[in-house]
């Protein structure tokens, strides 16, 4: 996608992909991630998701990365805490006690600049792309994160009725995307309730662990 598509999503409010709470689905499975204290969970494309708080209250580090500099402002107000702003050229690193957010195109956060992660937490990014998009994305995750281990939230829907995103990402092709590096095994599919628009929606939440 264009980033001003999502840079007016933002600013014109938009933002019904941002959740109330915490993601139900990583409170229920964060544990298959093995995660231990302190350890630092990346989230791409993170908005300013409650996920992010729900983690550091479970003791972990975590480190973002999101487009929308808004969004980001926003996450550490409803943190109650002010970020110490870094200008990496490309992006921009929003720093607090035990969290740190990358501010631009996620293309652009390398291995060294992202740092050591323990795992990924991945609700938004990969269903945000338009496929040509996922055929980089993965990989390239998978490079900067060093195939830490990482929990996937994907949808799949009748995409011949309904345009994402979030994108209608098939399990065949979760297959093609991250199978080169990972070992991929589904832990629970379920219907997303009401659908989307009113079509029937399935949630599938996959752990994918270094080969």
């Amino acid at each position: 996608m264009e980033h001003s598509f999502w840079h007016d999503r933002w600013e014109s409010g938009r933002i019904g992909f941002h959740e109330r709470e915490p993601n139900p689905l990583l409170v229920t499975h964060f544990p298959d991630l093995s995660v231990p204290d302190n350890g630092r969970v990346f989230v791409p494309l993170c908005g300013k998701t409650l996920d992010i708080a729900w983690l550091l209250s479970k003791g972990r580090r975590v480190v973002g990365a999101e487009l929308s500099e808004m969004a980001i402002r926003q996450l550490f107000e409803d943190l109650g805490v002010e970020p110490t702003i870094t200008d990496l050229g490309e992006l921009k690193r929003f720093s607090a006690d035990s969290i740190d957010i990358f501010v631009g195109d996620v293309f652009d956060l390398t291995a060294t600049v992202l740092g050591a992660v323990d795992a990924v937490f991945d609700r938004a990014a990969f269903v945000a792309l338009p496929e040509h998009m996922r055929m980089d994305y993965a990989p390239h995750i998978a490079d900067i994160a060093k195939t830490a281990p990482q929990l996937l939230i994907t949808f799949e829907y009748d995409a011949s009725q309904l345009e994402g995103p979030p994108f209608s990402i098939p399990s065949d092709e979760v297959v093609q995307r991250y199978g080169d590096h990972y070992h991929i095994s589904t832990l629970a599919t379920k219907g997303v309730a009401g659908g989307f628009k009113g079509f029937d929606v399935k949630e599938h939440v996959w752990l994918l662990r270094p080969v």
